[in-house]
């Protein structure tokens, strides 16, 4: 369990098709470690100030709505890591056999590339372009 008190983490919720699969592609590929595990319903994996909850096909989030729509993964909602070396990163993750969605664009902010889970949610990759330096 996280010794971080829940009102100071950032916590974001994806569904995914397999709880397993999403803690190891997050504990493997992007540095998170699993805070709690209630497979194969939910898990929860921390980086840093960010909690991301795994709910599975078994969770309460994957119930249906009123209307009778089923939530599910897969939307274009993404949460964004931000790394140093994006390249590197990429090549990194590629060799692991991680899916991509895009190849490495270059925006006002820096660049950024979208990789999917197991489940295909997304996950960006950032690298902040270098910041004018003040004379």
């Amino acid at each position: 369990m996280t010794t971080t008190a829940p009102i100071e983490l950032a916590r974001v919720r994806y569904l995914v098709d397999n709880v397993a699969a999403a803690v190891e592609f997050y504990t493997t590929h992007l540095g998170f470690t699993v805070d709690f595990d209630a497979s194969p319903a939910f898990a929860a994996v921390v980086r840093g100030p960010l909690q991301l909850l795994l709910a599975g096909p078994k969770s309460s989030a994957a119930r249906p709505m009123p209307d009778g729509a089923t939530p599910e993964p897969g939307g274009w909602n993404r949460l964004q890591l931000v790394v140093d070396d994006i390249a590197a990163e990429a090549t990194r993750l590629r060799a692991a056999g991680v899916t991509f969605r895009n190849d490495i664009v270059d925006g006002p902010g820096g660049q950024q590339v979208l990789l999917q889970d197991p489940s295909g949610n997304f996950v960006e990759l950032f690298q902040p372009a270098p910041r004018p330096t003040a004379r």
